[in-house]
């Protein structure tokens, strides 16, 4: 079974597989600059409330597989990812001071979704619709009392 999360009206399992390539696919990623870009995602994520379930650094791309909640759309999650890694990335590894043009990543970037299996998906309906009966059997119980009726 699928780990999905809760809330108080959804159940969710929102993964994703990213790749995020260096702009011009140059080799930046590689010794102590590697670990940091790391911490610095790692952080990011933990900031929205995404969970960074895998991640592997290349020396020219990153893969990441993350369980984003519904509430946030993989393009907004990744536009900040990029966004605030870039300052972090020039500001604190590369050490540069500029206040404007910061660059790293290219625009694009690739996302597939890690899906559920059919199995799963029928086993949910079935419980829907097992609590579903349940809650109106329960209102059909509670609505049989008289219209004048009141509780003492």
């Amino acid at each position: 079974m699928h780990d999905c999360r809760n809330l108080s009206h959804t159940r969710w399992d929102c993964k994703y597989h990213i790749v995020i390539v260096p702009k011009y696919r140059q080799k930046k990623l590689y010794g102590k600059f590697r670990r940091q870009v790391g911490e610095i995602l790692k952080e990011l994520c933990r900031q929205k409330g995404v969970e960074l379930l895998e991640g592997h650094l290349m020396p020219d791309h990153i893969h990441m597989r993350l369980s984003v909640p519904p509430k946030f759309s993989i393009a907004f999650i990744i536009g900040f990812l990029k966004g605030k890694s870039v300052v972090f990335i020039h500001c604190k590894v590369l050490k540069t001071q500029r206040l404007l043009g910061f660059y790293f990543w290219p625009r694009g970037y690739c996302v597939s979704t890690v899906g559920l299996d059919e199995a799963t998906i029928r086993k949910y309906i079935r419980e829907q619709e097992k609590h579903d009966k349940q809650l109106e059997f329960d209102f059909q119980q509670r609505s049989l009392s008289p219209v004048g009726a009141f509780p003492k």
